[in-house]
């Protein structure tokens, strides 16, 4: 039997739909709501699972995002070429954590829709995986070619002024980044506000 809470968390997950044995369920998922009927701790362990995926789905998305709003900050300050290219150091180092990070939001989010599929009904949802995939192959089909430029005249430039082709440069690339930050917080605001 379930407790008064269980009960509890399950109608806060499906608010809207019909009770099968104190079970709340969505159509699409009758055979995961008829074994937590015939095994209730096989349905606590799936509960426990996704809370675990939405944990892990939380603390990607402050490692992912959070960092890579940054970004662009850190080079900015520089004023000397050996600042540039300390700061261009940091951001690399940065970059790996929005890069496992965003990975892990990636994985968890698509792990969670899996366990309760009625998420790929939802606009917000589909909107938000589509928006991701969008951001994704922004590094490597508009920003990696903006930006090897760069890390190339960070190598060869001689001298501590740091040259106006660099501003060009980075300009150009900036400008796209700041796109990406955009996709990145309509997705924050998507799965927060849930509007669709």
């Amino acid at each position: 039997m379930f407790c008064h809470n269980e009960l509890s968390l399950e109608s806060r997950i499906y608010p809207k739909e019909f009770t099968f044995y104190h079970i709340h369920f969505v159509p699409g998922s009758l055979i995961l709501s008829l074994h937590a009927w015939m095994l209730p701790g096989f349905w606590i362990s799936i509960m426990t699972f996704y809370s675990f995926l939405l944990l892990v789905h939380v603390f990607s998305a402050i490692l992912g995002l959070g960092p890579g709003f940054v970004m662009i900050y850190i080079v900015t300050r520089a004023t000397t070429m050996t600042e540039l290219r300390h700061a261009y150091l940091i951001r690399n180092r940065i970059h790996v954590f929005v890069m496992v990070g965003g990975t892990l939001l990636l994985l968890t989010g698509i792990a969670m829709g899996s366990i309760h599929t009625y998420l790929f009904q939802a606009g917000w949802y589909i909107t938000s995986l589509v928006l991701f995939v969008v951001a994704l192959t922004f590094g490597p089909v508009v920003l990696s070619p903006r930006s090897k430029p760069i890390k190339a005249l960070l190598k060869t430039h001689q001298g501590e002024e740091i040259p106006e082709a660099y501003y060009q440069m980075a300009k150009r690339l900036f400008f796209f980044e700041r796109i990406e930050n955009l996709i990145f917080l309509t997705i924050i605001v998507l799965m927060i506000l849930k509007p669709f």
